[in-house]
Order: C-alpha cells, then structure tokens, then sequence
C-alpha cells in the first residue's frame, strides 16, 4: 500500500520523535535506584572526602543514594577503566582529577583514551597546593630558594609521588627557573610528607589540605602559593606566580561519565553540582578544606580537561618522566 508523501513524513517524523522523547521521560525519571561514584584514590583523600560531600548533596536532592567506591591502583587508570567500561547509563560516575590529565601522556600504553572515553559532566572544585620546605631550610622565599638551588645543584631534594600534581607542580617549577632539584619518588602523599616533616628531604609541593595543620604549627614552612591567587586560609604567602610570571599549577576534581552517556542525564547531574556549588554550607565546607568551588558547564570542564593534558603532557615530556 502506498501511503500519501504528507502522511509518510508525518509518520517518519514520529519515528524519529520517539527515542528522543523516550530519552527525556528516561532523564526526567533518573535516578531510579543507587548511583556509583568511582573514586581511584584510597578513602580518607582529598578527592574521597570531596566524593562523599558531594554524594551525600546529591543523594537529598535527587531521593538516591550516591555511593562512593574507592578502586585505588595505577595512578587512577583501574578505576577510570572501570567507569570507561560501565554501560553509559549515569548509574556508574567517576571522580575525575588532575591524575587523569597527567596519565594521558605519563603512560605509554592505557586501555582508553580518557577524552574520548570519558564524558565531561561537572567540574566540581580547585585544590591548591605549597611549595614548603623543611624550617631547618635556609631559603625563606621563592627567590632565596632559587638562588640557593642554583648555588647547590642536584643537593636539594623534592618529594613526591611519581606522576602526582605534587611531582608535576616541582617539575614545571624547575623546568620555569632552570634549577636542578633532585625528585625522589615516593609512593604516596602521607610517606613523603612524613620524611619532609622528619627533614629527610628538603622541599615538597603538598596539597594544602594536607599541609595546612603542620604550616599552622610551625613543623613546615609555606614558601609560596602554586595557584594563580593567595589562599585565604594563608593570605601572607605569596604565590609563586609573583616571582616566576606564568607558574601555576593547581589540582582540580569533578564528575565524569562514561561516553554516550545521555545528555538529559549529563545536563541534571550538571545542575545540581552547580546547585551544590553555590550553597553557602557546602562552600564554608569547601574552604574549610583548603578547596574552591569550580562551576561551569559540562563543555567548559571539558575545556579543561583538554588544556591541563596538553600542559602536563608537555611537562612529562620535558622532564622525561615515566611511570613507576
């Protein structure tokens, strides 16, 4: 039977209609039953404390438990995988970090191509990190370290974790001033903050949750700010920006999803982040943590995402660096 060519558009109109509305009543019903936060850092870390404060706002805003699921291992790629290979379903989210942008060019060989693989849903929030030393140091500011650097090469140590902001934030600054600190690896953030304190090593670039309670007392010395501005829970250290132009090197987190994810889905998660962001508890919460909130737009996270790759790509890359 030939159907007249108005009545075939108008049915073929439909056709193509339907998953979209099907897509929407998805959306508008979402979440039905418990959502997963993957978080590639061991519980009791910036980015699980941060996963959790957010779960628990989204868990009374949307009437679903957010659950947060720590998949510790290989610098983040065992739990980012695991996200990259969860049905695109907003069931299944990821703690995005910096780690994931550093990953990209620091490891030869992933099973994913996280730009690609991983879809942008909310940048959440912005963690500082500070140059510190050792108070048995001699170098009290940026420009005495730097002249102490370039008086003593390759005699001063720097913590870190391999790979870690922390690493990275010392790389850039060495490659920005030309001095020759020495890197020695650790395998997490609490052993090299413990060598710093017992004065094993001389110089750490910490995250200032991490480090603020031991600058407070007095065990640490702040140096300097790796963020563009001051921190106000330090407004007298300066940042290092103000005696090395163009140095900046700060951490960042926020939610991902695997790709396909649909868009409605995206676009309500988006919203209640950015709900949460301005809420004057959660951002007294975020202060009291060190952080600042981050809001924006799934697209502008991913502008991110893509600018910090190709900066620390080229750090890795310059300094050489390679996975453990």
């Amino acid at each position: 039977m030939r159907l007249p060519r108005r009545r075939f558009l108008h049915l073929a109109a439909g056709t193509v209609a339907l998953p979209a509305v099907t897509r929407f009543a998805w959306a508008q019903s979402y979440p039905s039953r418990p959502v997963r936060i993957i978080v590639g850092t061991a519980a009791g870390g910036a980015a699980d404390i941060h996963a959790r404060l957010f779960g628990q706002w989204l868990s009374e805003r949307l009437g679903q438990s957010f659950i947060v699921e720590n998949r510790p291992g290989a610098g983040n790629n065992i739990g980012t995988e695991l996200v990259v290979r969860a049905p695109a379903d907003g069931y299944t989210l990821l703690m995005v970090q910096t780690a994931n942008a550093i990953n990209a060019t620091l490891y030869d060989k992933l099973n994913f191509n996280f730009i690609r693989d991983i879809a942008p849903v909310a940048s959440m929030i912005r963690v500082a990190n500070v140059l510190e030393v050792h108070p048995s140091f001699p170098a009290k500011t940026v420009a005495e370290l730097i002249a102490y650097a370039r008086a003593n090469p390759g005699k001063i140590n720097m913590a870190g974790p391999t790979g870690s902001l922390i690493h990275m934030a010392g790389e850039l600054f060495k490659t920005m001033t030309g001095v020759n600190m020495v890197h020695v690896p650790y395998r997490g953030e609490v052993p090299a903050l413990t060598d710093l304190l017992g004065g094993q090593v001389q110089v750490y670039f910490g995250t200032l949750p991490g480090s603020i309670e031991h600058i407070k007392a007095g065990r640490l010395r702040a140096v300097a700010m790796t963020t563009e501005s001051r921190s106000v829970l330090l407004p007298d250290v300066p940042t290092i920006g103000e005696f090395v132009p163009g140095y900046e090197a700060s951490g960042w987190q926020g939610i991902g999803a695997p790709k396909n994810t649909p868009a409605e889905i995206i676009a309500k998660l988006n919203r209640e982040i950015n709900a949460a962001l301005a809420d004057p508890q959660i951002k007294a919460r975020l202060a009291d943590l060190g952080s600042t909130a981050l809001a924006g737009s799934p697209a502008s996270f991913g502008k991110l995402i893509a600018d910090e790759t190709e900066k620390w790509g080229k750090v890795v890359k310059t300094a050489g660096i390679k996975a453990d």
